[in-house]
Parts: structure tokens; sequence; C-alpha cells
């Protein structure tokens, strides 16, 4: 059985996930990938760089965001694009030890050099088609969600 997720007080051992995303077909195949994960989690969507440094800082309507555990996020975004935002993430004491993953589909030498160099925690070119999405994201979890150790939330 499936636990009420939204019911989960923070820091209750499950994962919280921020996605930055403005794809809304990707933001439906990502989140119905973490909806079948053994380990529990809330999925946490913004929709471009901007809203996401709101979110991260809890700034106007995202006063009340819990401090996710891991972000994934694509790099072609409007106002703000993914490098812009890990850049400001990683220079951010209160923000830098959150990992990052960069999901996207670029495949481009200079974005996955300009991740690295501003400390992403990983690169993941989006796999087309459902399944094989479906299987980047449970290799994903099986990794991030059953091995790794995360920094305390503050």
């Amino acid at each position: 059985m499936t636990p009420d997720l939204a019911a989960l007080p923070p820091r209750a051992g499950h994962i919280e996930i921020l996605l930055v995303e403005d794809s809304e077909p990707d933001v439906l195949l990502t989140q119905e990938a973490f909806e079948g994960a053994r380990v529990p989690n809330r999925v946490h969507v913004v929709r471009d760089g901007v809203e996401a440094l709101h979110f991260l800082r809890r700034e106007g309507e995202h006063q009340g965001a819990p401090r996710p555990d891991v972000i994934l996020m694509d790099i072609n975004m409007p106002r703000k694009n993914g490098l812009e935002v890990l850049g400001e993430i990683k220079a951010d004491p209160d923000l830098a030890t959150i990992p990052v993953v960069m999901l996207t589909t670029s495949q481009s030498d200079e974005d996955v050099r300009g991740s690295y160099a501003r400390h992403a925690s990983g690169y993941v070119v989006k796999p087309v088609g459902f399944e094989n999405f479906l299987q980047a994201i449970r290799a994903f979890e099986e990794f991030w969600m059953t091995f790794v150790r995360f920094p305390p939330r503050a």
C-alpha cells in the first residue's frame, strides 16, 4: 500500500525532490515515474529558473516550501536557464549542499562541461520514450533514493 505522501510531515523519512522543468509532458512523465518509487517521496515542480530560486529561498508564494533533498533540473528554460540557476545554488552557502542533477535533452559537450564546472552532482540526458524514461528514473531512484545519504535539512 502506498502511503499518502501529501499527509507526510516534513522529515518523515521521505525524500523531497524539486523538479525544475518547463515541459509539461516531461513533468507528467517524471511525476508518474516517481509515483511507483519504493522510497516515499514528494515531487515539487517549478517551471523556470526564477521560480526555482524563489522556491529554494522560500520567497513569495513559496514561503513554506520544504528544503529539497535533491534537485532535478532542466537546462533549457525560460527566464533563467538551468546553468545559471545551478551557479547561483552552488554560490549560496545555504543551498550549496543540495545535490543537483541536470536532467535535460541537451547532449552538448559545452552543457556537460558547464554543469560539472558549476558543481552539478550528475548529468542525465533524458531518454526518448516512456519506458526508457521510466528506466532512467528507476536508476536515479535506485542510487539517489536508496544508497545516498543527504545532508540534514536546515
